[in-house]
């Protein structure tokens, strides 16, 4: 697929769709992305409603907007209006991002890349071993994607409030994938102890927990995590979530979702302008972004 450009002085615009459109820094790492690489382009946000996403995209196109990131809920629904999407986004069934090249619009989901970056020094955690994935949202698909193709874990389980979403998701990636391991579970904490405790990896691919509903967390108790484990929260703000503050707690080690917000973020920025991303300035930014917020609400406390 097309998705690189040479580097213009012609202004260019780029955002993110999605409803609503709200505490993401999206806009934040492009914009101070577009400043350090000296790239003269702007990155907007669109609120858009679910029956104008049509109308969007052909006003995309009309105006000549370079390219969208796309989230919630339209990550899924927008293939539909898509010239071409790529393998990925095809296998895992949601595009976040959109590349315009001359009015045909090519879809990407590069989310995986974000999972993968962020995973791939524990990669000894995650082959052959038991991963369990909490959610079977967006973020599950593009996680179990990418443990399936990147990792090969000897199995996944994806646990889920409704069981039966959790069914289809492991159903869909069996039949996508051919990837038998997949146990769903409905979550309910005390009885699923047992299944985290002996899960190498504990990912979070839920909200729950996200700014500004800090104090939620899909597990409330300690007992399901232990030493040794990782334990993935792809939230990014906060820093740390109250999930992962139960687990460090328990002397697992916590990742927080901000490196893989970051790579993402830069496989965008490359699909759209062809220059990679000056990530660790980028990172930096944020992290110091998301710390003073923390220090000012706890102030207001």
């Amino acid at each position: 697929m097309s998705g690189s450009s040479v580097k213009t002085d012609t202004p260019t615009i780029v955002g993110v769709i999605g409803h609503p459109i709200k505490h993401s820094l999206s806009h934040l790492m492009h914009n101070e992305a577009f400043r350090l690489g000296k790239i003269n382009s702007t990155y907007l946000s669109f609120d858009v409603i679910a029956s104008n996403l049509k109308d969007a995209l052909k006003g995309m196109k009309a105006l000549g907007i370079r390219g969208f990131n796309v989230t919630l809920p339209f990550k899924e629904t927008i293939i539909q209006y898509l010239d071409e999407v790529s393998e990925e986004a095809s296998v895992v069934g949601a595009v976040n991002t959109i590349v315009n090249e001359n009015g045909k619009l090519f879809g990407y989901n590069t989310d995986t890349n974000g999972v993968f970056e962020t995973l791939a020094p524990h990669k000894d955690k995650i082959s052959e071993q038991t991963i369990s994935v909490i959610g079977a949202g967006g973020a599950s698909r593009s996680v179990i994607f990418t443990l399936i193709r990147k990792f090969k874990p000897a199995k996944i389980n994806i646990i889920n409030r409704t069981k039966q979403r959790a069914e289809t998701l492991a159903d869909y990636f069996n039949s996508k994938m051919n990837f038998e391991e997949l146990v769903p579970y409905e979550l309910v904490p005390p009885d699923l102890i047992s299944v985290f405790q002996e899960s190498s990896m504990i990912i979070n691919a839920t909200a729950s927990g996200m700014f500004p509903k800090i104090e939620d967390s899909p597990l409330e108790t300690g007992e399901v995590f232990n030493e040794g484990q990782i334990v993935f929260d792809v939230i990014y703000n906060p820093l740390k979530t109250k999930f992962l503050d139960i687990a460090e707690k328990q002397e697992a080690t916590i990742i927080n979702g901000l490196k893989m917000f970051v790579e993402q973020g830069a496989l965008s920025y490359e699909l759209w302008t062809g220059e990679k991303m000056p990530k660790a300035k980028v990172y930096l930014l944020l992290e110091e972004t998301l710390q003073r917020q923390r220090e000012e609400s706890e102030k207001r406390e």
